[in-house]
């Protein structure tokens, strides 16, 4: 049964690629209105878990409630209602080279909506406005730093003011300066706007600004998961190595760190 507190829900998440399980009885609930890190080093499953999550791959076992549907057994109607309260800011920003920003925004109103042009310019307006981006409508995807990428696909993300926005690897590729940028978009959504976010990154810096939740996976299986503050206490060598490289206390550098998170705590199902 649906949770109507927890607008995303994974329940005891079984994911695999051909016979190899890639998720191992995942369970993670995100809180309304907040800011859900999912992170993890290279081939921990945190890629994995976001493609259940929106339905892009089915479960070999569990259940996926995005928004009160269970995903998995949701027909194409009821998929579609759902994704149409979703939105999904993807690493690459995957906007429209031959369209205008403002014709990227656009796009989703006008599919997914019978609104007259005038009112989703006046939306699209107000889309790019938030992002700072107002004075580049008219200009292509090509034209654009990557910062101004990953904000634009921000404002199409954003079209449909949806309930919770995903977002994977936000800040990849983004100079420091411009990375923090970002970060304070997305606190100024959940902030003004009260929206549910759902970010996929390994930016450690980003974490300890945005999280008010983790879930951090290893080797498939949930290494830890609760509030960014509580999780920063637990006493176990692997998580603290990790949180402390936000503050520059570990010695070990962050490639190590996101090595070791390819493993899991001793006592974890394997």
């Amino acid at each position: 049964m649906p949770n109507t507190t927890h607008p995303l829900e994974v329940r005891k998440l079984i994911a695999k690629y051909g016979e190899r399980v890639v998720l191992n009885q995942i369970d993670m609930h995100v809180r309304r209105g907040t800011i859900h890190v999912i992170l993890g080093g290279s081939g921990s499953g945190k890629s994995t878990l976001l493609k259940h999550v929106v339905g892009l791959k089915e479960p070999a076992g569990g259940e996926v409630w995005l928004l009160d549907t269970n995903i998995a057994q949701a027909d194409e109607p009821e998929y579609e209602a759902v994704m149409s309260r979703v939105g999904m800011l993807f690493q690459g920003g995957a906007l429209l080279n031959s369209l205008t920003l403002h014709d990227n925004v656009a796009l989703p109103l006008q599919e997914k909506t019978s609104l007259p042009q005038s009112v989703i310019d006046d939306i699209v307006g107000m889309k790019l406005d938030q992002v700072s981006l107002l004075h580049a409508a008219q200009r292509f995807p090509p034209e654009l730093s990557g910062g101004m990428k990953k904000r634009a696909a921000l404002a199409r993300a954003m079209a449909l003011d949806p309930e919770i926005l995903f977002c994977d690897e936000p800040s990849a590729g983004l100079d420091p300066i411009t990375a923090v940028e970002l970060d304070d978009l997305l606190i100024e959504l959940r902030d003004r706007f009260g929206m549910t976010i759902v970010v996929v990154t390994h930016e450690l810096a980003s974490i300890d600004k945005i999280a008010d939740d983790v879930t951090m996976l290893g080797k498939g299986n949930v290494v830890a998961s609760g509030p960014l503050a509580d999780v920063r206490q637990y006493d176990v060598p692997l998580i603290r190595s990790f949180f402390d490289r936000i503050a520059g206390k570990s010695g070990g550098g962050s490639e190590s760190v996101l090595h070791a998170l390819g493993g899991h705590l001793p006592g974890d199902p394997s």
